[in-house]
């Protein structure tokens, strides 16, 4: 699909991301985080759509695609490429890192055998670091899909993996 044929399905859904959250700059992260939540990631055509919308004569606002791709790739809760059905966010910061997360980050990536920002060939698997997941009394953490795992010890990352078959 081209940029020009751009799929219905994507369309509605940024229309009703956009009536629901306006079309002020303001409200790119709402729009990005709803198509990202539909789509599981946010797709190339939607970038075109949402610019379109923000960039209407009753806006005084400009904003080009590669400004949207900037703000949807900074975020690390935005994906701008599809991800396996499960995604494994690890918390990369100091306090983290110091209890023990290198460790722990090998151990998902030798379980896995997949690198951060990769996904599983059989795309059930996306492992992204993440500077912070705001649990840093409890690290080294881990959020898979929308569960969060504290106090993490290598030894332990097989057995939580198995949750997800």
């Amino acid at each position: 699909m081209t940029m020009d044929q751009k799929s219905p399905e994507i369309s509605s859904v940024v229309k009703a991301a956009i009536e629901h959250h306006g079309s002020t700059r303001d409200a790119l992260i709402p729009i990005l985080s709803e198509v990202n939540q539909a789509f599981g990631y946010i797709p190339p055509e939607a970038f075109g759509e949402i610019k379109k919308a923000v960039n209407s004569p009753a806006n005084d606002v400009f904003v080009s695609e590669g400004q949207l791709f900037s703000v949807a790739s900074f975020y690390h809760m935005l994906s701008t490429k599809p991800l396996g059905r499960h995604v494994i966010r690890f918390c990369e910061s100091a306090p983290c890192h110091v209890v023990g997360g290198r460790e722990v980050i090998q151990a998902i990536i030798n379980t896995l055998d997949l690198q951060p920002g990769d996904t599983t060939p059989d795309k059930k698997w996306s492992l992204i670091t993440t500077s912070c997941i705001g649990a840093c009394s409890v690290g080294p953490v881990i959020l898979i899909d929308d569960d969060i795992y504290g106090n993490l010890h290598a030894d332990q990352i097989p057995e939580i993996l198995a949750k997800y078959n």
